[in-house]
C-alpha cells in the first residue's frame, strides 16, 4: 500500500484513536466509580438494596455488550431518552463497566479478615472509617490487577462502538479500506494502535500495583 494513503487517512485515524482514549476512559472511570458505589451499598446498605444491586449485576454481565448498546441507542427514543452515538457509547460503557467493578470490588472486600472488622466496631470506630482506614487501604494490592486486566479489556470494547456510527478508531479504518480498497494494511494499523494502548494501560497498572505495596510494606 502507498505510503500517500496512510498519509492523507493519518489524520483521520488518529481523530478515531482520539475518540477511542476519550470513550474509554470516560466509559472506563464512570463505570468504576459507579462499580464502586454498588459493592459499599451491597456490603453496608440494606438487604433489599443488596436484592436489587444482585440483579442488575446478573442481568448486565448475562447480556452481551452490543445487545445492551442496541436497546440504549435505538430503544432510548421510545422512553424518551435521545442520545447521540458518543453518549449513547459512553453511557453504555458505563453501565456495561459497572457490573464488573463491583464485582473486582466486593472481592476485594471479602479479602479482609473479619476479625479485623469486629475489632474496628469493637472499640467504636463508624462503618465510614472503618472503610476509609482499614478495608481500602487493605483491598487496593489484590484488586489492582484484576480491575487493570478488566481495564485492558474495556479497550478491545471500543470497537463495538462503531455500529453505531461512533466515529472511533475501527469506524475510520473502515472507512478508510472501503474507499481505498486495501484491508490488510489499514487493519495491521488498527492491531498497532490497540496494541500500544493495552500495553500503556498495563504499565500503568503495574505502576500503581508497585507504588502501593511499597506504601503498605511501608506502613
Amino acid at each position: 500500500m502507498e505510503l500517500d494513503l496512510f498519509i492523507r487517512y493519518g489524520p483521520a485515524l488518529l481523530s478515531g484513536f482520539g475518540v477511542t482514549i476519550l470513550c474509554w476512559l470516560v466509559g472506563s472511570i464512570g463505570g468504576l466509580v459507579l462499580g464502586f458505589l454498588l459493592a459499599c451499598l451491597y456490603r453496608f446498605g440494606p438487604k433489599a438494596l443488596g436484592w436489587l444491586i444482585y440483579i442488575y449485576v446478573e442481568i448486565i454481565r448475562g447480556t452481551p455488550f452490543m445487545i445492551q448498546l442496541f436497546i440504549l441507542y435505538y430503544g432510548g427514543p421510545y422512553v424518551g431518552l435521545v442520545l447521540s452515538p458518543m453518549q449513547a457509547g459512553i453511557l453504555s460503557f458505563i453501565i456495561y463497566g459497572s457490573p464488573y467493578f463491583s464485582e473486582i470490588f466486593r472481592s476485594g472486600f471479602n479479602a479482609i479478615p473479619k476479625g479485623q472488622i469486629e475489632a474496628a466496631r469493637c472499640v467504636g470506630l463508624s462503618e465510614r472509617r472503618i472503610l476509609m482506614r482499614i478495608i481500602l487501604p487493605q483491598m487496593l494490592v489484590p484488586t489492582t490487577a484484576p480491575l487493570t486486566n478488566f481495564f485492558i479489556i474495556l479497550t478491545k470494547e471500543t470497537a463495538i462502538l462503531s455500529v453505531v456510527t461512533v466515529p472511533e478508531l475501527l469506524y475510520e479504518t473502515q472507512t478508510m479500506a472501503a474507499e481505498t480498497f486495501t484491508f490488510v494494511e489499514p487493519f495491521l494499523v488498527l492491531s498497532l494502535f490497540y496494541w500500544v494502548l493495552v500495553i500503556g494501560t498495563s504499565w500503568v497498572g503495574e505502576r500503581v500495583e508497585a507504588r502501593v505495596t511499597r506504601h503498605l510494606r511501608r506502613v
